[in-house]
């Protein structure tokens, strides 16, 4: 497997119909039922039992965001939705694949979906964890916080008993009242990365393959340079994760603690921005506040340019 890979629009809300951008549950009558609907997610991952229990609520909104070849499958969690990362749900206008989609966009797209600012949304993908890291993350940017990635994706709903429907993810037959909310940081360009670089409090950790990482191996994307930014550090996303699953909060912080020592301060890359947020699930669960996702990744800071490449093993 290789990695395939604003501002508001102006609506307005009252308090009562959205969560605040702290993480903070909605407030009044209808923040309060929602909450008692669905009750408070445990965490960024959830399990298969727990979507089971819910999936039926109607303030419950599956997503599958899958990419590539996974996206078509024909299977899929009943009433799951598409979060299209290869089609609405990228930039198509700007020269980078998975480009973020300006926060008016994005807000149309999840309408669309019928997701509403008092939803729960549980994002999954048919590989395991890949691609429904970048949709969790994508949603958090915009100022979502009620939104979880199903661990273990459709693998491990299906291995734990699960009905699955024999049909692609669709859309939804009402439209939402979605809010985009964007924070800053979170997703960010080279010259953050190059800071970043120089910064000793930060670490820049790249999600591609140890091949990709020292130029041993293609780029899947002709035209980029081989090797990586001179100062990152190479860890792929496959290494915190098990059987398709996030390893245990204890054991990713050692990962991340091996690697970035006592920085706290993550910045996280990968070949188009998608497995890079599956370090970024990966630092949160293991207790990281300060994580931002280089949207451009390798297919930026690869293609010919004055930005510095270094191949080999790191010094």
């Amino acid at each position: 497997m290789t990695d395939d890979t604003g501002t508001a629009d102006g609506r307005e809300t009252t308090e009562e119909a959205r969560g605040t951008a702290d993480g903070r549950e909605p407030t009044g009558d209808r923040g309060a039922a929602a909450t008692e609907r669905a009750g408070a997610l445990p965490g960024p991952l959830v399990g298969a039992d727990w979507l089971a229990e819910r999936i039926d609520r109607t303030d419950v909104v599956v997503l599958d965001s899958s990419v590539g070849a996974h996206r078509g499958s024909g299977r899929r969690i009943p009433g799951a939705r598409r979060f299209d990362l290869d089609g609405a749900l990228s930039d198509h206008t700007a020269p980078l694949p998975h480009t973020m989609p300006g926060a008016g966009r994005f807000a149309e797209e999840m309408r669309t979906l019928g997701i509403d600012d008092v939803s729960t949304v549980v994002v999954y993908d048919t590989v395991g964890i890949y691609s429904a890291a970048r949709a969790w993350w994508m949603l958090r940017a915009m100022g979502f916080d009620r939104v979880a990635v199903l661990d273990g994706g459709l693998p491990a709903w299906t291995a734990a008993g699960m009905p699955v429907e024999d049909r692609a993810p669709g859309g939804s037959a009402r439209t939402g009242d979605f809010t985009a909310r964007p924070r800053d940081g979170m997703l960010v360009g080279s010259g953050a990365v190059a800071a970043a670089l120089a910064d000793p409090g930060a670490a820049v950790l790249d999600a591609r393959s140890r091949e990709r990482f020292t130029g041993d191996g293609a780029e899947p994307r002709p035209g980029l340079r081989p090797g990586h930014m001179p100062g990152a550090l190479n860890l792929p996303f496959g290494k915190i994760q098990r059987g398709g699953r996030m390893l245990p909060a204890h054991e990713l912080r050692s990962v991340f603690r091996a690697l970035a020592g006592e920085r706290e301060r993550l910045v996280v890359s990968c070949g188009s921005g998608v497995t890079a947020c599956v370090l970024a699930l990966g630092a949160e669960l293991a207790g990281y506040r300060a994580v931002s996702v280089y949207d451009g990744s390798w297919s930026e800071w690869g293609r010919p340019s004055h930005l510095p490449v270094e191949t080999g093993e790191p010094g």
